[in-house]
């Protein structure tokens, strides 16, 4: 029984909507966040300028509410520079060519011009070009509207920006924890995985197997790579950091020490593919070397639990201590196999490496 085909506009609803849709949900939080600080930034101003709609420091404050308090200051500083370049241009350009019907295309000409030239982002730029647009729209020509509307979104924007990082500050760690803890552990199966290879005689659609998720290693050291740098961007500038600053450098430096290992685990896999014979399974050396590349998976899924002086003990205060090391003194083949000693010599020099940075000698 076949298994029904995917209707064609399923997939080509698919390929539209991944280009405007995120792998996750932001968290509702920020969500709620942000719509409080338009909220508030609406009813400051009000207080502040009767009489005037605040667009600009609602737009601000929406703008200012991000991932990290760091990307709020720095889209608020951004904002706030769009807002100045963008009054400056609409009252440039209304005082050089009146109240005219084409003023739009003027101001737009020159914002884009200015962002180009100050070689600022086309986010920059483009806040430079709307906030021109939307001076003139609301017919504000005026030096007393512009100064204003500077005012208004440098109210949005400080607003925005303390209640992002006062409100539950964002921070990105326990994503990248588990992360980290889910490579440790693939990385181990995948060694456990080649010993198989290597202890029994294996068909070819097993090893294409065990390569490809050997190869998934990469993608996943990635996208742990990409969780660490915005885990370090979530703790700059936020109140809440200090706490979870310890556990980010424990799994940075964890990190640190798996990247190699998965970039020698995959070398194996290849290895073995490219240099698999049905004999390795009887040679002694080669059943020596799976035997030590089990006890290196053993001690690489370990690592997690380990303490800084590299006694096994309790990670967190609840868990139970981790068991002991497998790893002793390293493996010696004095006379490889003169058939496989290409495959030996290569698989020993990979597990030296995967030792040493399991043992922290390569560090």
């Amino acid at each position: 029984m076949t298994a029904p085909r995917t209707r064609p506009w399923r997939r080509f609803e698919r390929r539209v909507t991944g280009r405007f849709t995120a792998p996750e949900r932001a968290p509702l939080l920020q969500v709620l966040k942000a719509a409080g600080a338009a909220i508030l930034t609406w009813f400051v101003c009000l207080l502040i300028f009767p009489g005037q709609l605040p667009i600009f420091g609602a737009i601000a404050a929406l703008l200012c509410v991000q991932e990290s308090v760091n990307q709020s200051l720095t889209r608020g500083i951004e904002r706030v520079v769009g807002v100045l370049l963008g009054v400056s241009v609409a009252l440039g350009a209304g005082a050089v060519f009146g109240a005219q019907s084409w003023l739009f295309v003027a101001a737009i000409v020159v914002a884009m011009s200015i962002g180009w030239s100050l070689r600022m982002t086309n986010t920059s730029t483009n806040q430079i070009a709307i906030s021109a647009l939307l001076m003139i729209a609301l017919g504000g020509l005026e030096f007393d509207y512009g100064v204003e509307r500077l005012v208004e979104t440098a109210i949005g924007a400080a607003i925005g920006v303390l209640i992002n990082a006062v409100v539950v500050a964002p921070v990105h760690t326990t994503r990248m924890h588990e992360t980290i803890g889910r490579l440790t552990s693939r990385t181990s199966d995948v060694l456990r995985r080649i010993a198989d290879g290597l202890e029994e005689t294996r068909d070819a659609a097993w090893l294409e197997r065990m390569l490809a998720d050997a190869r998934s290693l990469q993608q996943e050291r990635a996208e742990v790579q990409q969780l660490l740098r915005n885990a370090r961007e979530s703790l700059r500038m936020n109140p809440r950091g200090p706490r979870y600053r310890a556990m980010l450098e424990a799994d940075d430096g964890l990190f640190q020490r798996i990247q190699p290992i998965v970039t020698q685990v995959s070398g194996m896999a290849r290895a073995l593919v490219d240099l698999y014979s049905p004999s390795l399974a009887g040679d002694p050396q080669v059943l020596g070397i799976a035997r030590e590349m089990r006890r290196a998976a053993h001690d690489l899924e370990r690592l997690p639990n380990v303490t800084a002086d590299g006694s096994a003990g309790a990670s967190a205060g609840t868990d139970p201590p981790a068991e002991p090391p497998a790893l002793t003194a390293p493996y010696v083949i004095a006379s490889p196999h003169p058939q496989h000693w290409i495959l030996i010599g290569s698989l020993m020099e990979d597990l030296r490496r995967v030792r040493g940075r399991i043992t922290g000698e390569l560090l």
